[in-house]
This record gives structure tokens, C-alpha cells and sequence, in this order.
């Protein structure tokens, strides 16, 4: 099982994706503040970890799905969905992301 907690940012908004492998496909628990978020969670509750992690072939599932629930596209969390998936499915080591905004 790997977790993933997204700080959103300015929205103030907190999202913990819990994601379990059940065979081929990984199983999303995903909670958040965010209302928009939230449905997503609702709707996107397995997904191939292969086709997540790459571009070729089919999209992945998460970023096809994100933009039907949340209108910001800059919004982080999809990614860290799919950083739980590659960690959960064993295509990835577990390490923080971090992106670091600010006006000059």
C-alpha cells in the first residue's frame, strides 16, 4: 500500500490517496477538502498502474478523469494520485515532490 498527501496550495485544501494493488489493477481511497476532489475520489476507485504511468497507449485513467471534476488545471493532486499508484504497483520508491512557488 502506498499514501500520498497533497497540499494543495492556496486553496488550503488537503488530500490523502490511499492506493492498494488488488491483482493488475490498484485500488484508490481517496479523501479531500475539496468538493471537487472528493467526487473525483468517487468515481476514480481502480486503475491500471500501467497505463498510469505512461503516454503512450490510452492516457492515464487519472488525467483523463481530473479535468470532469476539478477546473484547475494547475491543481496537484492528480499527480500525486498517480505517484501513490507507481509507488503501490512497485514502479517506483516511495519520495517526496515538491514544487516551490513564489513571486519575485
Amino acid at each position: 500500500m502506498a499514501t500520498s498527501e497533497i497540499h494543495a496550495g492556496i486553496c488550503g485544501f488537503t488530500t490523502v490517496v490511499h492506493a492498494e494493488m488488488d491483482g493488475d489493477e490498484c485500488v484508490l481511497t481517496i479523501n479531500s477538502d475539496c468538493p471537487d476532489i472528493a467526487k473525483l475520489g468517487e468515481n476514480l476507485t481502480r486503475v491500471d498502474p500501467m497505463r498510469e504511468i505512461t503516454w503512450r497507449g490510452q492516457p492515464p485513467q487519472v488525467l483523463e478523469a481530473a479535468p470532469k471534476y476539478c477546473a484547475h488545471a494547475a491543481c496537484p493532486v492528480p499527480s500525486g494520485i498517480i505517484k501513490a499508484v507507481e509507488v503501490a504497483a512497485g514502479l517506483a520508491l516511495p519520495a517526496d515532490a515538491t514544487i516551490t512557488v513564489r513571486r519575485d
